[in-house]
């Protein structure tokens, strides 16, 4: 049985410890990941080093490619004598091919960028790096095709390119990670095997120092990210890819949910080995029978039951700084839930103008309060962030710590909950110098009903501020005034009374009903006979010229 890559946890009994640590391979197309993935690895799964014809054929990486090597324990994980698995998964670099690569990115625990020296930083590139910010902890920058560099002159353009990739990293997550200098295939393509390969030990080394304790539960429900799916003649269909959460074992039922079919799991391998039971971060291929493998070509397994189908989501989002322009409200987004890219429109939200300053609520979204519409992502290139800036006495702009979106898909999604959701413009042209990737954020809530503008979206306090002037006509008591202009004869003030309203003078109050017959209204204002005893001048004016505030929910 073929299989993909992986190793289960060790039984606690074990005196030998076993580590997997899948290691993502992302750069620009032609920047030799393949090659680089080849020289490390010493095991390789039915779908690496681009064995489908497909990619034979163009001679670019078009799936996902899974490999790996392994080498003792390194002492600073402190567990003693043991062996540490590095689980490649190299992905395309071929813009085209964007979803493949978020895909791919998702089930990383480190991140290796593989970038051709005699090129430098390119596009894909570029949001490779954006990527791994998201999804990845740890990176390492792998400066390839050092043999193409003249002898005499390849240390001192090493070092140049080192730091420039030092001065573009300097602002991001990885600043200051490892750089390694290789030549993964001396000679390019065509080159015999036999030319001995530069820097590749070094890269090893520095692998095993970045190596850490993934986090590892075998609880929970059982949910796999499936990448290849083949049949084997007599023992029938193979399901390869990496497990995201929970444990599963021989004999369990598994559930594709985008298929609603439930099957019971035959047998397992991880890299052309017998297993029995696999868990969180294993990389595996799980076999089960009567199932045409043409049905599913990449999706989700899980627990039968446990993942919900989706046809709109409220999710907590952060625009991506390299992103150009502002995030429309009612623009339509490529969007990444988990590993499904589906079209979708979004909605941004925010808190109320004096929540903003408030701290971000965790994995969680909370249906009583009420936030406020946006036309757009507040960021610094939005026009609303101008607004409030001219509205603001102070002059600065103010952005709320947390903003959501309301996302309505044009077909329904499986996920988990708290999935990583992606919100990308693929449409842009592809040899357009710009990043593609608009948004990313946490999915917080799922809703399942078809009818959810009916169900779900009435539970969602999303208003619209409106801004109504008007004016004050004079003192009516030391706690009220009478104001004009600012309701039509025939208004039914009613609707208005206890809508809070902002004198011009800066004293807040609110409409307490109607007065008279022409649309004039009385506001109470709790600290008016304190003003009034400061400016008792104020007190004689009977025709003042302040302006009133209405500030209108809907």
């Amino acid at each position: 049985m073929a299989s993909a890559a992986g190793t289960a946890a060790a039984p606690k009994t074990s005196a030998q410890h076993r580590v997997n640590v899948n290691v993502g391979v992302l750069g620009h197309i032609d920047s030799g990941k393949t090659a680089l993935a080849r020289a490390l690895s010493t095991v390789a799964s039915t779908a690496a080093f681009d064995r489908a014809p497909q990619s034979r054929a163009r001679g670019i990486t078009l799936d996902l490619g899974f490999s790996c090597f392994c080498t003792e324990l390194p002492p600073h994980l402190g567990l003693g004598p043991g062996q540490l698995q590095f689980t490649l998964v190299d992905c395309p670099g071929h813009a085209s091919l964007i979803r493949t690569i978020i895909g791919g990115a998702q089930i990383i625990d480190l991140m290796m960028l593989v970038i051709d020296i005699t090129k430098g930083m390119q596009t894909q590139s570029a949001e490779c790096l954006v990527i791994g910010q998201i999804a990845c902890q740890k990176m390492i920058v792998v400066l390839n095709k050092i043999d193409l560099l003249p002898e005499g002159k390849r240390q001192a353009a090493i070092e140049k390119m080192m730091k420039k990739m030092q001065k573009t990293l300097e602002n991001t997550k990885f600043h200051g990670c490892p750089i390694v200098a290789v030549a993964a295939k001396p000679g390019g393509p065509e080159a015999p095997e036999t030319l001995a390969l530069i820097g590749i030990s070094e890269l090893i080394e520095v692998l095993k120092s970045a190596a850490y304790l993934p986090a590892r539960d075998p609880s929970g429900s059982f949910l796999m990210a499936v990448d290849h799916c083949f049949s084997i003649k007599g023992q029938g269909t193979v399901m390869t890819g990496t497990i995201l959460s929970g444990s599963v074992g021989i004999g369990d039922n598994v559930e594709i949910p985008a298929l609603k079919v439930t099957k019971k799991v035959k047998s397992m391998q991880m890299f052309h080995t017998p297993v029995t039971y696999a868990m969180q971060g294993d990389r595996v291929g799980v076999c089960v029978t009567q199932f045409d493998p043409k049905l599913l070509e990449r999706g989700l397994i899980c627990t039968p039951e446990s993942l919900q189908t989706i046809h709109a989501a409220i999710i907590s989002l952060k625009k991506i700084q390299y992103f150009r322009g502002t995030l429309q409200t009612k623009a339509k987004f490529h969007i990444t839930v988990g590993h499904e890219t589906v079209m979708g429109r979004v909605m941004f939200f925010s808190p109320a103008p004096d929540d903003f300053s408030k701290e971000p609520l965790e994995n969680e979204f909370d249906f009583d309060k009420e936030y406020l519409y946006q036309e757009e992502y507040l960021s610094e290139e939005s026009k609303s962030s101008e607004e409030n800036k001219e509205n603001d006495q102070t002059g600065e702009r103010q952005f709320p710590k947390q903003q959501w979106a309301l996302l309505e898909f044009e077909k329904p999604v499986t996920c988990p909950k708290l999935c990583l959701v992606i919100g990308s413009k693929l449409d842009t042209d592809i040899h357009a110098n710009t990043c593609r990737l608009a948004f990313h954020g946490v999915l917080l809530e799922g809703m399942e009903e078809k009818n959810y503008i009916e169900t779900c979206l009435s539970k969602l306090k999303v208003y619209k501020l409106k801004h109504k002037e008007g004016q004050v006509e004079r003192l009516c008591d030391d706690y009220s005034v009478i104001g004009r202009s600012l309701f039509k004869k025939e208004t039914n003030i009613q609707i208005f009374v206890g809508l809070k309203v902002k004198l011009s003078t800066g004293e807040e109050g609110v409409i307490e009903g109607g007065f008279g017959q022409s649309g004039k209204f009385k506001i109470r204002i709790p600290g008016l006979r304190e003003t009034l005893g400061m400016c008792p001048n104020v007190a004689a004016n009977s025709e003042l010229e302040t302006l009133i505030y209405l500030v209108l929910d809907s």
